[in-house]
């Protein structure tokens, strides 16, 4: 991997590590003013969200409305200032069983932040 592709490697690391602590803050600090989330639902294209306030009040909804959110990354590639991160999400239903899916998010870094988090998800 060429030097940008190890940092684009490295900040997404990071910010996945910090996103497992569901710390809104940590993780708003992690994303440019300008930045872009695209959630996976609702279907067939998601939701787009822009900007700092926008991605934030997404993160805080989900964060807040979640049972043991966590996420584990199956696969991370960089080429460049992109990132792509298979991965599994689990959570703990209200019943105390676990559930769990599997998606793929594409990364923009730019200055050392996520610019894009485009999500898409199986099923």
């Amino acid at each position: 991997m060429d030097a940008t592709a190890i940092e684009t490697k490295r900040v997404i690391e990071e910010f996945n590590t910090v996103f497992n602590t569901g710390d809104v803050n940590a993780i708003m600090a992690r994303f440019t003013d300008d930045c872009v989330f695209e959630n996976t639902s609702p279907g067939p294209d998601g939701e787009r969200f822009e900007g700092q306030a926008a991605v934030r009040a997404f993160w805080a909804a989900f964060f807040s409305g979640s049972n043991s959110p966590h996420f584990e990354a199956e696969e991370m590639f960089a080429a460049g200032d992109r990132c792509t991160v298979r991965w599994r999400y689990t959570w703990r239903g209200d019943d105390g069983g676990e559930g769990h899916v599997r998606g793929v998010d594409v990364f923009l870094v730019r200055d050392g932040k996520v610019a894009e988090k485009l999500a898409y998800v199986k099923g």
